[in-house]
């Protein structure tokens, strides 16, 4: 993408003064859209599997390679049931151990 011509006159760099110098203000037509899209890029699965990871880590229980099919697994069920999984997760993390 080119930058459109602006009338604005461009300060000339004095390299040898080694001051500083003022840059042109941002082009408006040239932002990025960073508006929220109304649907997620993720899938429900995908969600379930991330927040099921953070839990566990959260919880103290750092997921072994060898849970992936558990995870995976878990990550199938609906929202209810990922919900109460980390809910427990959680719940269990602050008792204390006896």
């Amino acid at each position: 993408m080119t930058a459109p011509v602006t009338d604005a006159i461009l300060p000339t760099v004095n390299w040898d003064a080694e001051a500083d110098f003022l840059l042109p203000p941002p082009d408006p037509t040239q932002r990025l859209d960073m508006s929220p899209h109304p649907q997620s890029v993720l899938t429900a699965r995908d969600r379930h599997r991330l927040n099921l990871h953070a839990a566990l880590t959260a919880a103290g229980i750092p997921p072994h390679p060898d849970d992936t099919k558990a995870i995976d697994a878990l990550s199938t069920l609906d929202d209810t049931v990922a919900l109460a999984v980390r809910r427990w997760l959680t719940a269990g993390s602050s008792a204390p151990l006896t």
